[in-house]
């Protein structure tokens, strides 16, 4: 059985949407099903083991400058991925925050991890906003960004839930938030809470560090 679980994100818990979402939860076999409840935090989840999910193998999205990338630039180094918005008001800055920590608790082996940071709004989230954004955390961050049509289509190929919430004649972006974690071979090991102590994250990225690049 699931965890018992509160909500995860902005907006209204008993929202009509959120509720479609809950039901569609429960129609998806376990292996999807683990990472949709992101939406919904559980009280006292920490990490999953998503070892052989096959998430991001294709990722093609443009960093700052325009260029394109993907994750099979970082082999080597433990990859921490995250889906969020700049004018995201608390979860967003506060993973990245995270990530700061995370990387100062490794001491030298931080220089082994790369932080990548994807838009769900592209529509506000320009290349230069995204620098400034993510520059504003740690000179090694880096943001991707696409088209909505890419956008949306990278988001359901990692399971995360995003949607536009009218706010005061703009718009907030509710989303799902886990931070994936691939290791040094490429291939996803771990989604993280973020919100957990920045010494748990550093721990299970410390074991991956560990263990290397070792054969699929």
């Amino acid at each position: 059985a699931m965890p018992s679980v509160r909500p995860f994100t902005v907006g209204s818990p008993a929202s009509p949407a959120r509720r479609r979402v809950a039901r569609a939860a429960l129609a998806l076999p376990i292996t999807l099903l683990l990472p949709l409840a992101a939406c919904h935090q559980p009280t006292s989840f920490q990490s999953l083991d998503v070892s052989g999910a096959a998430w991001g193998k294709g990722l093609q999205l443009k960093d700052g400058v325009g260029r394109t990338r993907s994750l099979a630039e970082f082999r080597g180094q433990v990859v921490l991925l995250f889906f969020g918005f700049t004018q995201c008001p608390d979860i967003c800055p506060s993973a990245m925050t995270e990530a700061v920590e995370v990387l100062k608790l490794l001491g030298d082996d931080g220089t082994k991890v790369q932080v990548l940071f994807v838009s769900l709004d592209p529509e506000r989230d320009t290349p230069e906003i995204l620098q400034a954004f993510i520059g504003s955390f740690h000179p090694s961050f880096m943001a991707l960004r696409a088209d909505m049509e890419l956008t949306r289509k990278t988001a359901e190929h990692f399971k995360v839930f995003f949607r536009k919430v009218p706010l005061a004649g703009s718009y907030t972006i509710e989303h799902s938030a886990m931070v994936y974690v691939y290791d040094a071979q490429g291939r996803l090991r771990r989604a993280l809470r973020p919100g957990q102590p920045p010494p748990a994250q550093a721990a299970a990225i410390k074991a991956l560090l560990d263990a290397g690049v070792t054969p699929a």
